[in-house]
């Protein structure tokens, strides 16, 4: 069957059948299926908080989904920067010198080496964009919010 590919720096993208093949150093092929997911059957899957789950992962970062009630920890990242997009209610990010109300349908990026400490008086849901090196709670390791292993959903 006929395929395409295309080049761009060191990797070949090969398409055929509705199916990527990425080809990194050494030709060794990894096969992704291409497809499309919903957030809001995604957020369906679990019930908990604190506890965010990775739905994709793209150039070393990860998209994570998880849901906030209540009070995290103050920490930080030193090498990382966050996203935060609120899919379904609002929270607040507390700074040390500030709080800002992320309402739904925003998104706010805490800049590496930033204090903050996000706050939801009610249920929130929340798409994370961030490297996926980053511990959920940063500075603050040995919290018992702490999730240095995630799930993938």
């Amino acid at each position: 069957m006929p395929f395409r590919t295309c080049t761009t720096s060191s990797f070949k993208l090969q398409l055929y059948n509705c199916k990527s093949y990425y080809f990194v150093p050494y030709n060794k092929p990894i096969a992704m299926q291409i497809q499309k997911k919903s957030l809001s059957d995604k957020f369906s899957l679990f019930h908990d908080h604190w506890n965010p789950r990775v739905v994709a992962q793209l150039n070393g970062q990860s998209v994570k989904l998880v849901k906030f009630q209540g009070e995290f920890v103050w920490h930080q990242h030193e090498t990382e920067d966050e996203l935060f997009l609120v899919v379904k209610g609002y929270f607040n990010m507390e700074l040390r010198d500030q709080t800002i109300r992320i309402n739904e349908g925003e998104f706010i990026v805490i800049p590496r080496g930033t204090e903050h400490r996000p706050v939801a008086p009610e249920e929130v849901q929340v798409l994370l964009f961030e490297p996926d090196t980053t511990l959920n709670t940063g500075d603050a390791a040995t919290s018992e919010l702490t999730r240095n292993q995630l799930n993938s959903i």
